[in-house]
């Protein structure tokens, strides 16, 4: 048997212990283990499963990976969102279906601190959701909004899967934080749009609430909004500028979190602690994972799949606008069992070779692949995002009527997603200024 199907073969029974719930990076580090046996020798499997491990974490730019997280918990952990959400709830207090657009607002702004979108989607969950269900809001609509808009922690910068795009593609990271300022926004704006649109055509689904603007409301919740704009300024402000690296905005972040926290008065050492652990936690998954995905590259490159694949493509001509749906569809139908940052790892090796050939600017095509995760990280079974929302919840709402509820916000990505592809000014805009 040809190397290719060898290494094709040994990656469907990784997708296939995937499927049966074995560990991502446990179940690929193991089939890239067998494969290089296979094709190689055990002595060449062995040699690459202890150089491998030690060359992927040794490199600098994925030290802004625990520093990313350490940010988000810290900001979660002290609370430096809740004055965010008042303050959006008075500005917009006229607008219909005002509660769900805030909290829309509030997880565009937290994601550009914390990185995460479980981390935002669990943070917003437990601050926004409850006020919207105390209001008679819709129950598909009260969940689906958080469980969608915290996606938007992976498009938003500073976003750990774009750290992984940038090493793994040899694309720079600070293009990529800086592409994805306008397509987020972009996509806060759409779903504004689409909870207005269907606020207004049924009032049932989001009564007006009591909240009324009044300037001593307004004075006194600018008081609290301070930390999270402030650590924004910092981050996103020091990298368009070239103050700092995108690897070192993650410490200069992290750094400043910590600070703004404790001066908030809502932060304590035992905290600090809590934020570290979980961060040590987050941290060894993500990596465990990527071993496990480099591993698995390492075999597919001597089987040389991904060379044939990419002749594949070319022989048959297929556009730039094909091949980018087909990823997408691929990218759907793999959110359905496999978390973002597995996808991204387990995907990058085969497309990015293509993408190259094919001469696609690769800041545009890092943006398209990760507003394509967003949309998997809601879509029926896994929607991670959607199980974050329902461990807040508890049994007051089902795991039916999120998913019912989400459908409206996979829909409108879709249309985003649209948008993106037909117009890479979006994307590729501030990059240029920044250059």
């Amino acid at each position: 048997m040809a190397n290719e199907y060898i290494g094709l073969a040994y990656l469907c029974v990784g997708l296939l212990l995937i499927a049966i719930n074995i560990p991502i990076g446990i179940s690929l580090g193991l089939v890239a283990f067998a494969g290089i046996v296979h094709m190689l020798s055990e002595q060449a499997a062995f040699s690459l499963l202890v150089s491998a491990p030690f060359n992927l974490i040794g490199n600098w730019n994925f030290s802004a990976v625990p520093m990313f997280l350490l940010m988000g918990f810290v900001c979660t952990d002290a609370r430096l969102t809740e004055g965010l959400f008042r303050f959006l709830r008075i500005i917009l207090c006229k607008l219909p279906g005002n509660l769900a657009i805030s909290s829309v607002g509030a997880c565009a702004l937290f994601a550009a601190a914390s990185g995460s979108s479980v981390a935002t989607s669990s943070a917003m969950a437990k601050i926004a959701t409850p006020e919207m269900l105390k209001y008679r809001y819709d129950q598909g609509l009260a969940t689906g909004v958080i469980a969608a808009s915290g996606t938007l922690g992976s498009l938003i910068p500073p976003s750990i899967l774009m750290i992984i795009i940038g090493v793994t593609a040899n694309i720079p990271i600070g293009a990529l934080f800086i592409a994805g300022i306008i397509p987020g926004i972009l996509s806060g704006l759409m779903y504004t749009a689409m909870i207005i649109t269907r606020t207004v055509l049924n009032p049932q689904l989001a009564p007006a609430s009591e909240d009324s603007f009044s300037l001593a409301a307004f004075t006194g919740s600018l008081k609290e909004i301070w930390p999270l704009p402030t650590l924004i300024l910092i981050v996103i402000g020091g990298i368009f500028f070239g103050i700092f690296s995108p690897t070192a905005a993650g410490s200069v972040g992290a750094f400043f979190s910590i600070v703004i926290a404790f001066m908030k008065g809502s932060y304590s050492l035992s905290l600090l602690k809590s934020s570290a652990i979980k961060t040590l936690d987050g941290t060894a998954t993500i990596f465990v994972i990527m071993i496990g995905t480099d591993l698995l590259t390492r075999m597919l490159a001597i089987s040389g799949l991904p060379d044939l694949l990419t002749e594949s493509i070319i022989s048959h001509d297929l556009s730039v606008i094909a091949f980018i749906f087909a990823v997408g569809v691929v990218y759907v139908i793999l959110g359905m069992f496999i978390d973002s940052i597995g996808i991204l790892l387990l995907t990058l090796p085969l497309i990015v070779p293509i993408m190259v050939t094919m001469e696609i600017n690769m800041i545009w095509a890092g943006i398209l692949l990760i507003k394509m995760l967003e949309i998997g990280m809601m879509t029926p079974p896994v929607g991670l995002n959607v199980y974050v929302i329902k461990a807040s919840v508890g049994d007051e709402v089902s795991l039916h009527t999120i998913f019912k509820g989400v459908a409206w916000f996979i829909l409108t990505d879709l249309v985003t997603l649209t948008i993106l592809v037909a117009f890479p000014i979006i994307a590729l805009y501030l990059p240029g200024l920044a250059q």
